[in-house]
């Protein structure tokens, strides 16, 4: 990330372009320097705003929100829940994995890369968008989740007809920025091991979600990978 000139999709540049020039988005970004000074810090600069670049701000049809990215080497690529090819896949996405196949019938897939996903409308956004290596957390509360927030509002306000996966209690907390009237969201327990034995297994989010979408004439999304 340019400490001046953010590098996002254009779309999603002229949306957000006035947080770019917020005191607290200049002063996230000197934290960032400073942190890159002296840490590992994840995802690579190029790959920050990944989310954004794969999926433009008039093709979402379905958010799926999660909080960090994943701290440990070679893990976060800018998509939540995603890996890139080759890296094992965390325990969440294996259960987001078993409960696409319960749901849709599809097997999962060899690897954790969900870029077509994204590609395809999903926008998987972190609320953080960055993390100290091997410290889960740790870029919290620094800037990242009012940037964030304001893609979420800006969404529910300028789009209509998009589907909202809140997995767990942080993204729960998310649903005050979203328009009920214009969107529909879809709540259910995260998937980590901790917690998807508690509703999220069963859920059926993938295929509830392609059928509000088919209902509004969006088009239902292709979660095969």
């Amino acid at each position: 990330m340019s400490a001046l000139d953010p590098r996002i999709e254009p779309s999603w540049k002229k949306v957000l372009e006035a947080e770019f020039a917020q005191p607290y988005f200049l002063v996230l970004k000197q934290f960032l320097l400073e942190e890159r000074s002296k840490y590992a810090v994840y995802p690579s600069g190029n790959r920050i705003f990944a989310a954004f670049d794969h999926t433009p701000f008039q093709q979402v049809k379905v958010v799926i929100l999660g909080q960090d990215p994943y701290h440990g080497p070679g893990q976060a690529h800018g998509l939540c829940f995603s890996v890139p090819l080759g890296v094992a896949k965390p325990p969440s996405l294996q259960n987001i994995f078993k409960e696409l196949q319960s749901d849709l019938g599809i097997m999962p897939p060899s690897h954790g890369n969900l870029e077509a996903w994204a590609r395809r409308g999903v926008l998987l956004l972190n609320a953080t968008l960055t993390v100290r290596a091997g410290q889960a957390g740790s870029h919290q509360n620094k800037g990242w989740e009012r940037f964030t927030d304001k893609a979420i509002f800006k969404l529910s306000k300028e789009r209509e007809g998009i589907v909202f996966m809140l997995w767990g209690n942080y993204a729960r907390a998310k649903d005050a920025l979203i328009d009920t009237s214009r969107h529909h969201i879809l709540y259910a327990p995260h998937p980590s091991p901790l917690s998807a034995s508690r509703g999220f297994f069963g859920c059926r989010h993938f295929s509830r979600a392609n059928n509000w979408l088919e209902a509004k004439g969006s088009g239902a999304v292709d979660w095969r990978l």
